[in-house]
């Protein structure tokens, strides 16, 4: 008796496996019996439409509820230019769901392409319409440090009244900054960056008494001081002696 109930076991186990692969070739569980007739979509959308996550999954509903693939459809959605991430799942009996997370954009990266806040560079059509994003240029190789530095900038300037509103890094390696007003702060060499910041921080109240208008340009590669350039007046008037160094 034992033996018999095992090999019932077996047997029902077996035709659980094989009635689905059964039931596909017979069509039992085809498209047109079993269609995907509900896209439910869980977003907080800014920069992606519904319409563009519908036409990226329509293509790959034909196949009905059974044979649907959530990997092609997972993939067909995160090559949307603003979607960071997908879930895809299936309820029974005609519905996907889908939960999309969209990227959030940190900064413009060398003109043309956005850093979300993963770190990750992407290219967004509508990325010049964009406003209030620091502007962030440098190398493609460099793109971590050149986010580290602008964070340190901004650590730096928290006192001021200055807000740093880009950083860029040369092909040399000369890191230089952008204020909100437009002034650039030419810095050099990141090994000389923290003290020559420190050096010009620290005499920033003392050098803008008087000067409602602000700086234009500032070089802190010299030596032992710093040149700036005011407004008006095209002649840079240098705070201490020596050569500006790259």
């Amino acid at each position: 008796m034992k033996g018999a109930a095992r090999l019932l076991a077996w047997c029902l186990a077996i035709a659980l496996v094989a009635l689905p692969v059964v039931g596909l070739l017979r069509g039992w569980f085809a498209a047109s019996r079993w269609p995907v007739t509900r896209l439910t979509v869980q977003a907080e959308f800014k920069h992606v439409s519904a319409a563009e996550i519908r036409a990226a999954v329509l293509p790959r509903l034909g196949n009905g509820f059974f044979a649907l693939n959530l990997e092609a459809v997972q993939q067909a959605v995160a090559a949307l230019p603003w979607v960071e991430s997908v879930e895809a799942r299936k309820r029974w009996p005609d519905t996907l769901l889908l939960r999309v997370r969209e990227r959030q954009p940190f900064a413009r990266w060398n003109d043309h392409q956005l850093i979300s806040r993963q770190g990750r560079v992407f290219d967004a059509p509508d990325a010049a319409t964009l406003t209030g994003l620091p502007d962030l240029r440098g190398p493609d190789a460099r793109l971590a440090e050149v986010v580290s530095f602008y964070a340190d900038t901004q650590k730096a300037f928290a006192g001021t009244h200055l807000q740093i509103a880009g950083v860029t890094l040369t092909e040399r390696g000369s890191w230089s900054v952008t204020t909100a007003s437009g002034a650039q702060i030419v810095i050099g060499d990141r090994d000389q960056a923290g003290r020559r910041l420190r050096r010009f921080l620290d005499v920033y109240a003392q050098m803008m008494a008087g000067h409602t208008d602000g700086f234009t340009y500032a070089d802190l590669r010299y030596t032992n001081g710093f040149a700036v350039r005011w407004p008006q007046s095209p002649v840079a008037a240098t705070h201490a002696g020596g050569s500006p160094r790259t």
